[in-house]
């Protein structure tokens, strides 16, 4: 199971953060501060597997954004890899060539997205196709929903 992911940018700034376990928010600035520090430091040629503590670290980088999970030490790193590459699809399906200012500005959308996707840290739905159909929904919803209030009430 994923204890989390997170999405830094090369300078190391945090830009989504999901959490699939509880821990206290101190323990959560730790563990993002030691990530970003760590996969950071990191040459771009060297495996993109880590050990770290009693979780396993996979990380890719994807132009200026990094995306790193921490997953149980029986996990199989090469299916993270393929989640984290499986999200970054959805997110260039929905904004069309993903970029590090769409997750900046519309990061509601973002963890909307990956919400759709993975759940307690598990995938919950593999198809691209009915991930972006539930989200194409939701903006349907929420167009008529903000025109629906836009109305006045006699």
């Amino acid at each position: 199971m994923m204890h989390f992911m997170l999405l830094f940018s090369r300078q190391g700034k945090l830009r989504l953060q999901k959490w699939f376990i509880a821990i206290g928010e101190r323990e959560k600035k730790k563990i993002i501060r030691e990530m970003t520090q760590s996969v950071l430091a990191r040459q771009p040629k060297t495996c993109n597997f880590m050990d770290w503590k009693d979780l396993k670290i996979v990380y890719k980088r994807y132009a200026s954004l990094y995306i790193c999970c921490g997953m149980e030490d029986q996990d199989n790193e090469l299916l993270t890899i393929e989640i984290m590459h499986r999200y970054v699809e959805l997110l260039d399906k929905y904004f069309g060539n993903v970029c590090e200012l769409d997750i900046i500005f519309n990061f509601e959308k973002a963890y909307f997205i990956l919400d759709e996707f993975l759940m307690g840290g598990e995938v919950q739905e593999t198809s691209k196709l009915s991930v972006s159909k539930c989200i194409e929904e939701s903006d349907l919803m929420q167009e008529t929903m903000e025109e629906y209030m836009s109305k006045p009430a006699f």
